[in-house]
């Protein structure tokens, strides 16, 4: 059979070391500012990466369209690329629905003809006909090109469906056999989890429910070998990621010089604060002062990601080189802030009921538990976390007191618990001290875990605090670390290109014009 059921691993083939190189030598020429004039004011590979550099135009309708499916190629190869779990589905119709209800009625009528007209005397055979010729090209196109030649002679041959004419028009044509083969041909070509759809075809009796069967597993098993083809493909998507997206966005930037625009906004933004908190910087006492303060492209490029992790999805517009991996970064957001708030719960706990509950981990466990359990949906607009908060202010007081009834311990006071469940709901503000502080760990954790050349190797140390979400922080960082990396490796010109304009495009045109102006 042509299908198996191995999985394919994505870690085994990821993007190429000299891939990440070519981000490096493009950001390293941006940290140094004794670099000479051609290295800010030359070409890099992707020569319009920058809006400004190409005039306004009228973009037709053909060259929208051209990009839009430009798009939707990158972002079903990035899919299939990153996404082990990645496959195609069936479009299920609402059970109810209009479309449903006329979909069932007119292939019930298709179907009632068809049995009308095998039962006339003489039958007929005109429809059954058809639907051999049809079902006999789904088998063949089963068939891997260049092999198979005697199973693709015998379809032929026995599914010939000028011979079943002829038969027919003699009353010779053997319905039943035709279709019994048909079951045969497709137990040898389905994959292994049709063999129940096989059995179950072979059991049914009803000659026009047979070929209806038929036809429900043929496109079953036309979504496995679809699947089977994306799973074979995966590893080579893999290695050849990073150069095709590139190329692919390259050919959107052309056909639509503002695709860029969110993402040089993005990459703004951090200059604008790093500006800033030099500034600052450089007016406390003690500071050295300098006419301009110096950024570094790469600080400035992971500050950029990192605000991802904090991003108002509903509000604000996404950078378009992120795009493919908006709705996984939109996952991990959710995720880490579910995170930051059981971290926040342990710490108060811990600070409250240390003295108590030291020493008692399977109780850690369960009250982690519950708040993961009482948080789980917190990113819903429906949901309410005060009350959710003070929930598990409750829960946590009950399995305390439990457990301290369990060893013949007195049970928290009334003032203890009001204590608890107060700081617990209060965590509910943003500005909130243990809820800021735990937010700066966490990013201090994550700036450190961008910094590392493979966070899989090697972790950054857990900031304090944080000891009760180490493991899915840890396993929450790999994930984020890969997008990233892989985003840096494939944007990275067009990133270097931004960059350059943004902390050197003044200092480059002053040189541009100076030299200009000494010839």
């Amino acid at each position: 059979m042509p299908f198996n059921d191995e999985k394919q691993c994505v870690g085994e083939d990821q993007p190429s070391d000299s891939d990440s190189s070519r981000f490096s030598e493009s950001m390293a020429s941006l940290s140094d500012y004794e670099c000479s004039r051609q290295s800010f004011t030359s070409d890099s590979s992707s020569k319009s990466s920058s809006p400004a550099s190409s005039p306004p135009r009228v973009v037709t309708f053909d060259e929208v369209m051209g990009t839009a499916r430009n798009l939707e190629n990158l972002t079903l190869v990035h899919e299939i690329a990153v996404n082990e779990n990645f496959q195609l589905k069936k479009d299920a119709l609402p059970e109810n629905s209009l479309a449903s209800r006329v979909k069932r009625i007119v292939h019930q009528a298709y179907w009632d003809v068809l049995e009308s007209e095998l039962n006339a005397e003489p039958p007929e055979y005109d429809h059954a006909i058809k639907l051999f010729e049809e079902i006999r090209e789904i088998l063949l196109s089963f068939l891997i090109p260049g092999s198979g030649n005697r199973l693709r002679n015998q379809i032929c041959e026995v599914l010939d469906t000028d011979l079943i004419r002829q038969q027919a028009e003699h009353g010779a044509v053997d319905i039943q056999g035709l279709a019994n083969y048909i079951i045969s041909t497709m137990g040898k070509l389905c994959a292994p989890v049709r063999d129940d759809d096989i059995r179950k075809l072979k059991a049914t009796g009803n000659i026009v429910e047979v070929l209806r069967q038929i036809f429900h597993v043929l496109d079953l098993m036309n979504m496995d070998m679809a699947n089977f083809l994306i799973r074979s493909f995966r590893p080579h998507f893999q290695r050849q990621l990073v150069d095709y997206e590139r190329t692919k966005f390259q050919e959107i930037l052309e056909e639509t010089p503002s695709a860029l625009d969110k993402t040089t906004k993005w990459i703004k933004e951090s200059v604008n604060e790093e500006l800033l908190s030099a500034s600052e910087t450089a007016l406390t006492p003690g500071a050295e002062t300098s006419s301009k303060p110096s950024l570094s492209p790469t600080l400035v490029l992971n500050n950029s990601y990192l605000k991802l992790l904090q991003w108002d999805y509903q509000k604000k517009e996404f950078p378009e080189t992120l795009i493919t991996d908006e709705a996984r970064l939109q996952e991990l957001t959710e995720k880490l802030n579910q995170l930051k708030i059981i971290a926040c719960l342990s710490l108060i706990t811990n600070n409250m009921l240390g003295a108590i509950i030291e020493g008692l981990p399977e109780l850690a466990d369960r009250l982690k538990r519950i708040s993961a359990v009482l948080l789980e949906g917190m990113s819903k607009e429906t949901f309410n976390l005060k009350e959710v908060l003070n929930s598990v202010g409750v829960q946590t007081c009950a399995e305390v007191n439990k457990t301290l009834v369990e060893r013949s311990l007195p049970t928290l006071n009334a003032e203890v618990q009001a204590n608890l469940v107060g700081q617990f709901s209060g965590i509910e503000k943003e500005d909130n001290p243990i809820r800021s502080l735990i937010d700066k760990r966490i990013q201090l954790y994550l700036k450190s875990l961008l910094g590392l050349p493979s966070p899989q190797k090697c972790m950054p140390p857990m900031p304090g605090g944080l000891a009760v979400i180490q493991p899915e922080l840890e396993a929450l960082g790999c994930q984020y670390a890969n997008i990233v990396n892989l985003n840096k490796q494939v944007y990275g010109p067009f990133y270097a290109n931004i960059l350059r304009k943004l902390l050197f495009g003044e200092e480059a045109t002053g040189k541009t014009d100076a030299s200009s102006s000494a010839n």
